[in-house]
């Protein structure tokens, strides 16, 4: 069964002025909680074959650090269509998927209202409605050219602060 690894940026940096928000990198914070969120795929046995990533810097960053923990990965697909994407423009990448395990690396508002879209019901977690930097959505589904709205199955959702060692 396709699993879906949906996840959000870590916590990037704001204090340069003269960048992008595109070229934005991630934090001290963001560098931390990265990896922190590649060991819990890891402890899960969640090692993506495919993976979709916005071409922000701190997509691609956040990728590095989930993936220094999981060898084996895939290396990222850089998208730039999911730069700051809608709900609708994700879910159609996510219909040309073709990986047994794919993660998503993406933006809010976007990601969040994905995650919510996919799932009949939300779950309890308290952070899943704000969908905080490094929030990450596990969801199994059926069939990715055939994945809608309130088709997916909720089979687990983190935020860094959850995780052991997180700063």
């Amino acid at each position: 069964m396709p699993l879906l690894i949906l996840a959000r940026h870590a916590k990037s940096d704001w204090s340069h002025e003269d960048l992008s928000d595109h070229d934005r990198p991630l934090n001290a914070r963001g560098h931390a909680a990265a990896p922190l969120v590649g060991m819990e795929l890891a402890r899960r046995s969640l090692v993506p074959d495919e993976v979709l990533c916005s071409s922000a810097r701190r997509t691609q960053e956040t990728w590095a650090g989930i993936a220094s923990e999981l060898p084996g990965a895939a290396a990222p697909q850089i998208l730039p269509a999911l730069y700051h994407a809608s709900p609708e423009t994700m879910l159609s990448v996510l219909q040309g998927a073709t990986g047994r395990v794919v993660a998503m690396i993406g933006h809010n508002p976007g990601i969040g209202a994905l995650a919510h879209r996919l799932l009949p019901e939300a779950p309890a977690h308290p952070k899943f409605g704000i969908y905080p930097t490094g929030a990450t959505l596990i969801a199994e589904v059926d069939d990715w050219a055939a994945l809608e709205n309130g088709r997916a199955r909720l089979a687990g959702f983190f935020v860094p602060r959850d995780l052991p060692g997180h700063p």
